[in-house]
This record gives C-alpha cells, structure tokens and sequence, in this order.
C-alpha cells in the first residue's frame, strides 16, 4: 500500500475514514480541517501531519480525502487563487466525498483538471459508525480509469460500492437518496406523533409499521428514537435542510412540481430557524409530538 494519503475536512466522518484507513495499513500524512484542534487530536492519534495550510495537505499525498460541509467549503479549498488544494495538484487524485451540489462537483472536477489533476465524487449513504467500520454505501462519479485506480483504497471504506457514472451524476443519485429518506423521516414524525396523540401504543405501532407498508428504513433507525426523544446527533437536521434543498433545486431545474420534497424542506428549515439544527434528523418529530418544544 504505496499510496500516500490526506484528509480534509476531519469531523466525525472524516476522522473516522481516516481512522479506517489508517487500520487497512495504509500512510495518513496529513490531516487538515478549519478547526484546528479537532485536526490535531487526530494528527497526534493516528501519526499524521496536522497541516495548517491546504497546499501542504497536497504537497504531502498521493491521494486527498474531502469531507467538507456544504458548497462555499467545498469549492473554498479549491480556491483558484490563495492557499489551496490545487496548489502543486499535478498529477493528484481528489476523491470528494461531501454532500454538494452536482455543479458544484462539475466546477471541482474542471477546476482540477485545469491543474492537471484529477477528482472523484465519493457520495455515501451511510453514518458514522459505518465511516469506523468501512461498510460505508459509496457512490462515485467521474472518469471510470480514475474510479478503478483508487477501487482499492475505497474498498477498505465500503462493502457496497457503486460507480454511477459522469461528475456530477453520483452527487444527483445521493441528493434523490436524501430527499426520500428526508421524506420518510417527515413522514414517520407525523404518523407517530399522530399515533401518540390518538393515545395509541407506540411500541405497537412501530411493531405493525414494520410489518405493513409503513416499513421503511427509517422506521428502524429514528422510530424508537422518536418515542423516545433520543436524538443524538448521526445526519443532522441541519444537513437534512441543506440536502433537502438541494434534491428540490434539481426538481425546479428540470421543471418538475416536488411537494413532498418541499414540505419536507420546510420542516427541517423550521428546526434550524427554532435552534433544533444540531439534532439528528429524528429530532423532526419534536415539531409533531404534542406537548414537544415546537
């Protein structure tokens, strides 16, 4: 396992691949990220370089991991001018994994090839524990040679890995995978919180959700966390907002009428607005449950 590797962006998923890779045998040089402690801690941890600026992160891989926010972020560290991943890129693979808008990953992809460097989209479908494990859902778009050079590394993060097509097409994939799972999640807040208005047994309910129509994934990941209010933090309702928004701006661009998608949005905009942004995407029901804090 030659290939050097580097991280930007290292909060819990981040960290947590690079953790995984770092098990496979593989070399972490080093690790960046806006918060510079967080970056830290892990460079100490897995004996990497905490970089303080992007164009050392690229001067010391091979290949550069990142899992940034959102779009500014991600087109940020591929700034055309100042401190940034493309500085020196020649000859470097980019494998993105944040999820951003498909242009957004064209303009990367463009960006880099200008540089004579290469990227990849690396879209996942899964949560931190799976980023540990590396039994992460992984989506990837862009060249096919590229995507079969890295096949290796990316084989260590995910036991179910999928090339999708052209940059910008693995990003549309995940952004219809988030709104539908948005959706569900909406939907099973309001069929709970109704059941628990109805004065219904909600053990019972979930228990003949699971065995009917109303089963969905999300019944088994968020139902009992529902009930029970637990909405420690795995997918943001934050980041459900920010994804939800971009799966309803591809509906509007290809001229299509959403309604779930966008009713869905505006609920989960409602609780970053209410200041609920930082639960888990469970924490949708807290605005349906009589009683809660919306």
């Amino acid at each position: 396992m030659t290939e050097k590797i580097a991280f930007v962006g290292v909060g819990r998923m981040g960290a947590n691949m690079a953790r995984r890779l770092k098990d496979c045998g593989y070399q972490i040089t080093a690790v960046y990220d806006t918060h510079a402690p967080s970056a830290a801690t892990l460079a100490r941890e897995i004996g990497a370089a905490h970089a303080n600026r992007l164009a050392e992160v690229t001067a010391a891989a091979d290949v550069i991991f990142t899992v940034v926010t959102d779009d500014a972020a991600q087109l940020a560290i591929f700034a055309e001018s100042g401190d940034s991943l493309l500085t020196a890129a020649k000859g470097k693979t980019f494998v993105n994994c944040a999820t951003v808008s498909p242009s957004t990953h064209v303009a990367i992809a463009q960006r880099a090839q200008a540089v004579g460097a290469v990227t990849l989209e690396g879209c996942m479908a899964s949560s931190i524990p799976q980023a540990r494990n590396g039994t992460l859902y992984l989506m990837c778009g862009g060249d096919r040679a590229t995507f079969d050079r890295v096949k290796p590394i990316l084989e260590k993060l995910s036991t179910a890995l999928r090339y999708v097509g052209t940059t910008g097409q693995a990003a549309q994939v995940k952004a219809l995978v988030n709104m539908v799972m948005n959706i569900n999640t909406a939907g099973l807040a309001e069929g709970l919180g109704l059941g628990a208005a109805l004065g219904l047994d909600l053990a019972m309910l979930r228990e003949v959700f699971l065995q009917t129509g109303a089963n969905s994934q999300v019944l088994k990941t968020d139902g009992e966390d529902m009930q029970n209010r637990d909405h420690a933090c795995f997918f943001s309702a934050a980041h459900a907002a920010k994804d939800s928004t971009i799966a309803w701006a591809l509906g509007a661009q290809a001229g299509l009428n959403l309604p779930l998608a966008g009713a869905t949005k505006q609920q989960y905009e409602r609780m970053v607005a209410l200041g609920l942004g930082d639960l888990d995407k469970s924490g949708v029901a807290e605005l349906t449950f009589k009683g809660r804090k919306a």
